[in-house]
Protein backbone atom coordinates (compact mmCIF):
# COMPACT_ATOMS: atom_id res chain seq x y z
CA UNK A 1 0.00 0.00 0.00
CA UNK A 2 1.08 3.24 -0.60
CA UNK A 3 0.31 6.76 0.89
CA UNK A 4 -1.14 9.70 -1.25
CA UNK A 5 -0.75 13.45 -0.54
CA UNK A 6 -3.40 16.41 -1.65
CA UNK A 7 -3.22 19.45 -3.02
CA UNK A 8 -2.84 22.25 -0.37
CA UNK A 9 -5.90 24.49 -1.47
CA UNK A 10 -7.01 24.37 2.19
CA UNK A 11 -5.00 24.98 5.11
CA UNK A 12 -6.08 21.01 6.60
CA UNK A 13 -5.65 19.84 3.47
CA UNK A 14 -1.65 20.86 3.31
CA UNK A 15 -0.50 18.27 5.53
CA UNK A 16 -3.48 15.35 5.32
CA UNK A 17 -2.29 12.24 3.36
CA UNK A 18 -4.19 9.25 2.74
CA UNK A 19 -4.25 5.27 1.33
CA UNK A 20 -4.43 4.86 -2.18
CA UNK A 21 -6.00 1.38 -1.75
CA UNK A 22 -3.20 -0.09 -4.18
CA UNK A 23 -3.78 -3.39 -2.80
CA UNK A 24 -7.67 -3.08 -3.19
CA UNK A 25 -9.25 -5.50 -5.88
CA UNK A 26 -12.80 -5.63 -5.49
CA UNK A 27 -14.92 -2.55 -4.23
CA UNK A 28 -17.94 -4.55 -2.93
CA UNK A 29 -18.35 -6.67 -0.17
CA UNK A 30 -20.13 -10.35 -0.51
CA UNK A 31 -23.19 -9.29 0.47
CA UNK A 32 -23.44 -13.06 2.59
CA UNK A 33 -21.04 -12.36 4.68
CA UNK A 34 -22.00 -8.61 5.82
CA UNK A 35 -24.20 -8.07 8.52
CA UNK A 36 -25.69 -4.62 10.38
CA UNK A 37 -23.97 -2.90 12.67
CA UNK A 38 -25.96 -0.56 14.71
CA UNK A 39 -24.60 2.36 16.49
CA UNK A 40 -24.89 3.09 20.10
CA UNK A 41 -22.96 6.72 20.25
CA UNK A 42 -20.98 5.45 23.72
CA UNK A 43 -24.38 4.60 25.32
CA UNK A 44 -25.62 1.26 27.19
CA UNK A 45 -28.84 -0.45 27.98
CA UNK A 46 -30.23 2.90 30.29
CA UNK A 47 -29.16 5.39 27.85
CA UNK A 48 -26.26 6.61 29.67
CA UNK A 49 -22.96 7.80 28.22
CA UNK A 50 -20.26 4.80 29.77
CA UNK A 51 -17.47 5.57 27.16
CA UNK A 52 -16.96 9.37 25.97
CA UNK A 53 -16.59 10.51 22.36
CA UNK A 54 -18.40 8.25 20.62
CA UNK A 55 -21.36 8.89 17.88
CA UNK A 56 -22.12 9.97 14.15
CA UNK A 57 -19.95 8.75 11.82
CA UNK A 58 -20.61 6.98 8.02
CA UNK A 59 -22.51 3.92 8.39
CA UNK A 60 -20.70 0.83 8.64
CA UNK A 61 -21.88 -2.88 7.96
CA UNK A 62 -19.65 -5.52 9.54
CA UNK A 63 -18.00 -8.32 7.79
CA UNK A 64 -17.90 -11.75 9.03
CA UNK A 65 -14.31 -13.09 9.13
CA UNK A 66 -13.00 -16.26 9.52
CA UNK A 67 -10.79 -16.00 12.83
CA UNK A 68 -10.88 -19.95 13.19
CA UNK A 69 -9.21 -21.45 9.77
CA UNK A 70 -10.65 -24.34 10.55
CA UNK A 71 -12.06 -25.78 6.89
CA UNK A 72 -9.04 -27.91 6.85
CA UNK A 73 -7.23 -29.58 3.33
CA UNK A 74 -9.50 -27.73 1.24
CA UNK A 75 -8.13 -25.20 -1.80
CA UNK A 76 -9.35 -22.00 -1.48
CA UNK A 77 -8.55 -19.68 -4.12
CA UNK A 78 -8.48 -15.86 -3.23
CA UNK A 79 -11.28 -13.80 -5.10
CA UNK A 80 -10.24 -10.23 -4.35
CA UNK A 81 -8.59 -7.68 -1.58
CA UNK A 82 -11.02 -6.03 -0.26
CA UNK A 83 -11.20 -2.62 2.31
CA UNK A 84 -12.93 -3.27 6.02
CA UNK A 85 -13.90 -0.84 8.13
CA UNK A 86 -14.08 -2.09 10.91
CA UNK A 87 -10.40 -2.67 11.38
CA UNK A 88 -6.73 -1.53 10.11
CA UNK A 89 -5.82 -4.55 7.74
CA UNK A 90 -7.21 -5.48 4.65
CA UNK A 91 -9.60 -8.45 4.33
CA UNK A 92 -9.48 -11.16 1.15
CA UNK A 93 -12.55 -13.01 0.35
CA UNK A 94 -11.47 -16.57 -0.87
CA UNK A 95 -14.03 -19.61 -2.25
CA UNK A 96 -13.08 -23.32 -1.27
CA UNK A 97 -13.36 -25.95 -3.89
CA UNK A 98 -16.48 -27.08 -2.71
CA UNK A 99 -17.78 -22.95 -2.85
CA UNK A 100 -18.41 -21.86 -0.07
CA UNK A 101 -16.60 -18.78 0.75
CA UNK A 102 -15.20 -16.36 3.76
CA UNK A 103 -13.07 -13.55 4.77
CA UNK A 104 -9.71 -13.95 6.13
CA UNK A 105 -7.22 -11.35 6.99
CA UNK A 106 -5.15 -10.17 4.17
CA UNK A 107 -1.57 -10.62 4.82
CA UNK A 108 1.10 -8.49 2.67
CA UNK A 109 1.73 -9.97 -0.95
CA UNK A 110 -1.49 -12.41 -0.75
CA UNK A 111 -2.81 -11.16 -4.20
CA UNK A 112 -5.85 -12.23 -6.84
CA UNK A 113 -5.89 -16.17 -7.88
CA UNK A 114 -3.81 -17.03 -5.35
CA UNK A 115 -4.63 -20.51 -3.26
CA UNK A 116 -4.34 -20.91 0.62
CA UNK A 117 -4.90 -23.67 2.93
CA UNK A 118 -6.00 -24.21 6.52
CA UNK A 119 -5.24 -27.32 8.23
CA UNK A 120 -1.85 -29.76 9.44
CA UNK A 121 -1.20 -30.85 5.57
CA UNK A 122 -1.20 -27.58 4.32
CA UNK A 123 2.91 -26.20 3.18
CA UNK A 124 4.52 -23.31 5.00
CA UNK A 125 3.48 -20.62 2.69
CA UNK A 126 1.75 -17.44 2.38
CA UNK A 127 -1.91 -17.20 3.80
CA UNK A 128 -2.18 -20.85 4.51
CA UNK A 129 -2.89 -21.50 8.52
CA UNK A 130 -1.42 -24.12 10.37
CA UNK A 131 -0.47 -25.42 13.91
CA UNK A 132 2.70 -23.88 15.46
CA UNK A 133 3.88 -27.57 15.83
CA UNK A 134 3.96 -27.76 11.96
CA UNK A 135 5.75 -24.27 11.35
CA UNK A 136 9.42 -23.85 11.48
CA UNK A 137 11.30 -21.86 13.95
CA UNK A 138 11.67 -18.45 12.81
CA UNK A 139 8.87 -18.01 11.08
CA UNK A 140 6.63 -14.76 10.78
CA UNK A 141 2.87 -15.61 11.56
CA UNK A 142 -0.50 -13.38 12.42
CA UNK A 143 -3.68 -14.23 13.49
CA UNK A 144 -2.46 -16.44 16.33
CA UNK A 145 -4.67 -18.19 18.68
CA UNK A 146 -4.07 -18.58 22.49
CA UNK A 147 -6.34 -21.65 22.86
CA UNK A 148 -6.56 -24.03 20.58
CA UNK A 149 -10.18 -23.94 18.57
CA UNK A 150 -10.92 -20.28 19.63
CA UNK A 151 -9.60 -18.66 16.79
CA UNK A 152 -7.07 -15.79 16.34
CA UNK A 153 -6.72 -13.28 18.91
CA UNK A 154 -3.05 -11.59 18.47
CA UNK A 155 -1.39 -9.97 16.35
CA UNK A 156 -4.40 -9.39 14.01
CA UNK A 157 -3.91 -5.49 12.89
CA UNK A 158 -2.23 -3.82 9.78
CA UNK A 159 1.48 -4.06 9.58
CA UNK A 160 1.84 -6.48 12.15
CA UNK A 161 3.77 -9.89 12.68
CA UNK A 162 5.10 -12.56 15.46
CA UNK A 163 7.80 -14.21 14.90
CA UNK A 164 8.34 -18.10 16.28
CA UNK A 165 11.19 -18.29 18.31
CA UNK A 166 11.36 -21.97 19.96
CA UNK A 167 9.47 -24.94 20.52
CA UNK A 168 9.59 -27.05 23.08
CA UNK A 169 7.15 -29.36 25.01
CA UNK A 170 3.32 -28.51 24.95
CA UNK A 171 4.61 -24.60 24.23
CA UNK A 172 5.90 -22.55 21.78
CA UNK A 173 7.56 -18.93 22.05
CA UNK A 174 6.54 -16.10 19.91
CA UNK A 175 7.78 -12.45 19.73
CA UNK A 176 5.02 -10.18 19.71
CA UNK A 177 5.20 -7.13 18.06
CA UNK A 178 5.32 -5.17 21.63
CA UNK A 179 8.39 -6.83 21.89
CA UNK A 180 6.61 -9.18 24.32
CA UNK A 181 7.87 -12.68 24.65
CA UNK A 182 4.88 -15.09 25.40
CA UNK A 183 4.13 -19.12 25.69
CA UNK A 184 1.41 -20.14 23.31
CA UNK A 185 0.07 -23.91 23.05
CA UNK A 186 2.04 -25.71 20.35
CA UNK A 187 -1.80 -26.90 19.03
CA UNK A 188 -2.87 -23.56 18.43
CA UNK A 189 -2.85 -22.38 14.45
CA UNK A 190 -1.58 -19.67 13.43
CA UNK A 191 -1.49 -17.89 9.77
CA UNK A 192 1.76 -17.12 7.40
CA UNK A 193 3.20 -13.79 6.69
CA UNK A 194 2.95 -10.85 7.89
CA UNK A 195 -0.48 -8.36 7.67
CA UNK A 196 -0.83 -6.39 5.12
CA UNK A 197 -1.58 -2.53 4.68
CA UNK A 198 1.65 -1.74 6.48
CA UNK A 199 1.28 2.21 5.50
CA UNK A 200 -1.30 2.73 8.22
CA UNK A 201 0.26 3.90 10.15
CA UNK A 202 1.44 6.90 8.55
CA UNK A 203 -2.08 7.83 7.36
CA UNK A 204 -2.31 12.22 8.54
CA UNK A 205 -5.76 12.72 9.51
CA UNK A 206 -5.72 16.25 8.46
CA UNK A 207 -8.67 17.69 9.89
CA UNK A 208 -11.43 17.53 12.56
CA UNK A 209 -14.24 16.46 9.79
CA UNK A 210 -12.05 13.51 8.99
CA UNK A 211 -12.24 11.96 12.72
CA UNK A 212 -16.06 12.60 12.67
CA UNK A 213 -16.67 10.22 10.00
CA UNK A 214 -14.75 7.43 12.07
CA UNK A 215 -17.39 8.31 14.50
CA UNK A 216 -15.11 9.33 17.02
CA UNK A 217 -16.33 13.19 18.87
CA UNK A 218 -13.99 16.15 20.42
CA UNK A 219 -12.14 15.39 23.21
CA UNK A 220 -11.93 18.42 25.59
CA UNK A 221 -8.62 18.67 28.14
CA UNK A 222 -9.57 18.64 32.05
CA UNK A 223 -7.66 21.22 32.51
CA UNK A 224 -9.80 23.67 30.47
CA UNK A 225 -12.74 22.60 32.56
CA UNK A 226 -13.83 23.49 36.29
CA UNK A 227 -12.94 22.21 38.94
CA UNK A 228 -16.57 20.32 39.37
CA UNK A 229 -16.43 18.89 36.16
CA UNK A 230 -12.74 17.30 36.34
CA UNK A 231 -9.63 16.82 38.99
CA UNK A 232 -7.89 19.04 36.72
CA UNK A 233 -10.22 22.01 36.27
CA UNK A 234 -10.14 25.18 38.09
CA UNK A 235 -7.26 27.65 38.59
CA UNK A 236 -6.59 31.17 37.44
CA UNK A 237 -5.42 31.12 33.66
CA UNK A 238 -3.22 28.03 32.63
CA UNK A 239 -2.92 25.95 36.15
CA UNK A 240 -0.64 22.86 36.72
CA UNK A 241 -2.45 19.71 37.65
CA UNK A 242 -2.25 19.88 41.55
CA UNK A 243 -1.89 16.63 41.76
CA UNK A 244 0.62 13.62 42.46
CA UNK A 245 -0.54 12.51 38.79
CA UNK A 246 -2.82 12.95 36.03
CA UNK A 247 -6.64 11.46 37.18
CA UNK A 248 -9.35 10.54 34.90
CA UNK A 249 -12.75 12.48 35.50
CA UNK A 250 -13.83 9.94 38.17
CA UNK A 251 -10.38 10.94 40.26
CA UNK A 252 -9.07 7.54 39.21
CA UNK A 253 -5.03 7.20 38.42
CA UNK A 254 -4.62 7.53 34.56
CA UNK A 255 -1.40 7.65 32.32
CA UNK A 256 1.17 4.64 33.41
CA UNK A 257 -0.77 2.85 36.14
CA UNK A 258 -0.86 -0.59 35.87
CA UNK A 259 -3.72 -2.76 35.35
CA UNK A 260 -3.32 -5.85 34.82
CA UNK A 261 -4.22 -8.13 37.69
CA UNK A 262 -0.89 -9.55 39.34
CA UNK A 263 -1.91 -13.06 39.83
CA UNK A 264 -3.33 -13.49 36.75
CA UNK A 265 -3.61 -17.08 35.42
CA UNK A 266 -1.43 -16.61 32.20
CA UNK A 267 1.31 -14.67 33.44
CA UNK A 268 3.62 -17.70 33.95
CA UNK A 269 3.36 -18.05 30.14
CA UNK A 270 5.17 -14.66 29.92
CA UNK A 271 8.75 -15.02 29.01
CA UNK A 272 9.62 -11.77 29.24
CA UNK A 273 7.43 -8.56 28.78
CA UNK A 274 7.36 -5.48 26.26
CA UNK A 275 9.92 -3.98 28.93
CA UNK A 276 12.46 -6.13 28.70
CA UNK A 277 11.65 -7.46 32.66
CA UNK A 278 10.80 -10.98 33.18
CA UNK A 279 7.59 -11.63 34.76
CA UNK A 280 7.53 -12.37 38.76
Amino acid sequence: MGIKSYNAYTPSRRNMTGSDFSEITKSYPEKSLVCSKKKHAGRNNQGKITVRHQGGGNRQKYRIIDFKRRKDDIPAKVIGIEYDPNRTANIALICYADGEKAYILAPEGLTDGMTVMNGPKAEVRLGNCLPLENIPVGTLVHNVELYPGKGGQMVRSAGNAAQLMAKEGKYATLRLPSGEMRMVPIICRASIGTIGNGDHNLVKIGKAGRKRHMGIRPTVRGSVMNPNDHPHGGGEGRAPIGRPGPCTPWGKPALGLKTRKKKKASNKLIVRRRDGRAIK
